[in-house]
């Protein structure tokens, strides 16, 4: 069986690191640090968008900043099947 994320990545998903900065609600000056992780489509990242938009509607940390990393794990050149399987050039 192949895995969701595997699958995920042959529809053009990459990787997505976001390192998040928040202010703790008492105490706006102090700046927290939160890595949010998962497959995403770049340049628009749907999944990270709404990921902050319940950030912003549900959580009492105001953002601070948002850093965004993103890459493509598999890229079409570099996988082919052959046969019933998938090998790598």
């Amino acid at each position: 069986m192949v895995s969701k994320d595997f699958l995920r990545q042959l529809e053009g998903y990459g990787l997505t690191t976001a390192t998040i900065l928040y202010g703790f609600p008492d105490h706006p000056k102090l700046l927290q640090t939160f890595v949010w992780q998962n497959y995403d489509l770049a340049p628009r990242f749907p999944l990270l968008r709404k990921f902050l938009d319940f950030w912003r509607c549900e959580l009492e940390g105001p953002l601070h900043s948002v850093t965004v990393a993103h890459s493509r794990l598999i890229r079409p050149a570099e996988l082919r099947t052959v046969g019933s399987e998938f090998r790598l050039h």
